[in-house]
């Protein structure tokens, strides 16, 4: 009797305010046991984890379904939200032909068409390093091996169509440095008729290149 008298000496706008309280309280309540079910099935509480990077790529094989240019491609496997992984090939460079609000530079479309020809509907196998598999495009970083055991990064630097990127270390840093030096001495590709001005920024003014003939 005593609850219910205090019950009634409450004002209707009283009991408002408590029927409010008590659905906001029971509502915070399913939010918070929905996202603990999120976090646990994330955990593979419920079921297998969803792999690393390391654990879903590296080592593994892809087939090739799209060049974006000469050194980004993309590959037949799910990437989240995306139908494709976006593979930006580690510690190589290739002169740019679609990024926005950039000319096409020297030697870029040959490069896409160098990529295009060893990869697109091939079967490559990717190589990361697993101190860094991702860049700040959340695109993947990786070496391609093309299906004759080749590095496609450095056959990329090694027949001129692309350059050794120096701006980030990575294991086979020196290894691409040399295959650039032997092709710049050769001549080949991109380094035929290259300016000073057709170098990307970070080697302007860096390198002596091949005098023509």
């Amino acid at each position: 009797m005593l609850k219910r008298e205090r019950s009634d000496k409450l004002t209707r706008r009283q009991r408002r305010i408590r029927r409010a309280a008590r659905k906001f309280f029971f509502l915070t309540g399913v939010v918070a046991v929905l996202i603990g079910l999120v976090l646990a099935d994330r955990a593979g509480f419920f079921g297998q984890a969803p792999k690393d990077d390391w654990d879903k790529y590296h080592g593994c094989q892809f087939k090739v379904a799209r060049i974006i240019d000469g050194d980004t491609l993309d590959v037949d496997c799910p990437d989240g939200r995306f139908k494709r992984t976006r593979i930006r090939l580690l510690g190589v460079d290739t002169p740019e032909t679609v990024k926005p609000d950039s000319p096409v530079e020297h030697f870029g479309p040959e490069a896409s068409r160098f990529t295009k020809s060893a990869t697109l509907g091939k079967t490559i196998t990717l190589k990361l390093q697993r101190a860094r598999t991702r860049d700040t495009y959340n695109r993947l970083l990786g070496y391609v091996i093309l299906p004759d055991g080749k590095n496609l990064n450095k056959q990329i630097i090694a027949t001129g169509h692309g350059y050794s990127d120096p701006r980030f270390r990575h294991p086979l840093g020196r290894e691409f440095q040399a295959a650039q030096t032997e092709a710049m001495g050769a001549c080949r590709g991109l380094w035929k008729e290259a300016t000073d001005a057709d170098l990307p920024y970070y080697y302007r003014g860096k390198l002596k290149l091949p005098k023509p003939e």
